[in-house]
């Protein structure tokens, strides 16, 4: 789905997505709010969201010109599965992988290049909405075009992340439906506990266990919103044993119970 400028409005109430959600401010300043992080947006920023993420309308929007385009991976990719691990590693879909990011991050589109942004995105939204012969290879082109940018940013202007805090995430995103800790994820790197606590510490200012818990949580909100499964085999499948456990954190990072966050 694609909206341009002028249809970019919020949803009510927090939600979370299985797709891919990529935001392009043309002209102006919008509010977003991801995983309880705000985020002021203004014209040449482009906004990558990740699945499972929790986006809220946060304050009322500012008058802006924002591109909101949602996609899955086989829009990309169509003979990728449909799971939400198929897509990490794909080149094109690398600024999505956001765990290290806490689900959202911006990157800058310099001055030079907005007008090229613009442009993909207008014809991209005539392929969508003419669906003339061929529309939905013409639309995948242009899709392509737009990630291809999209990762030039990432590789031009992020900030990169440690080798070890990278293979940390890995061992995380690895193993975080089983029962997991610091000591397990510091065996898993080769490193003590100490030094892995050290490293991540450093790097994203949160301990090895608040990102176990987070990635947990991420798992558990698109579970909610994605199937019918109880509280209990949520629990079980995010790596909680004890559904009661599962009840408190859940509570503790949202402030509400998961039975009440899915309502």
């Amino acid at each position: 789905m694609l909206r341009g400028p002028g249809g970019d409005r919020p949803e009510a109430g927090a939600h979370a997505h299985d797709f891919l959600s990529l935001f392009y401010v043309a002209d102006g300043t919008v509010h977003r709010r991801v995983d309880d992080r705000d985020w002021e947006l203004a014209a040449g920023d482009a906004f990558v969201v990740s699945p499972g993420a929790v986006v809220g309308a946060g304050a009322p929007r500012r008058e802006a010109d924002v591109w909101s385009l949602f996609f899955p991976a086989v829009a990309v990719d169509p003979t990728a599965a449909a799971s939400l691990v198929s897509w990490r590693g794909h080149p094109l879909l690398a600024p999505f992988v956001g765990e290290h990011r806490g689900g959202a991050q911006r990157l800058r589109v310099p001055e030079a290049d907005r007008a090229g942004w613009s442009r993909t995105l207008a014809e991209l939204a005539e392929e969508l909405t003419a669906r003339r012969d061929g529309h939905a290879e013409a639309a995948r082109a242009h899709l392509t075009l737009l990630l291809v940018r999209l990762g030039r940013l990432g590789v031009d202007g992020r900030e990169q992340v440690d080798p070890l805090v990278a293979r940390v995430f890995a061992a995380i995103e690895e193993r975080f439906a089983e029962p997991i800790s610091l000591r397990d994820v510091a065996a898993a790197v080769g490193l003590t506990p100490g030094h892995v606590t050290t490293a991540v510490g450093r790097a994203t200012g949160r301990t090895v266990q608040q990102w176990i818990t987070e990635r947990r949580m991420r798992e558990a909100r698109r579970l909610l919103v994605d199937t019918a499964a109880t509280v209990e085999e949520v629990a079980r499948r995010v790596g909680y044993r004890d559904p009661g456990y599962f009840r408190r954190r859940f509570r503790a990072v949202h402030g509400t119970s998961p039975a009440a966050w899915r309502s």
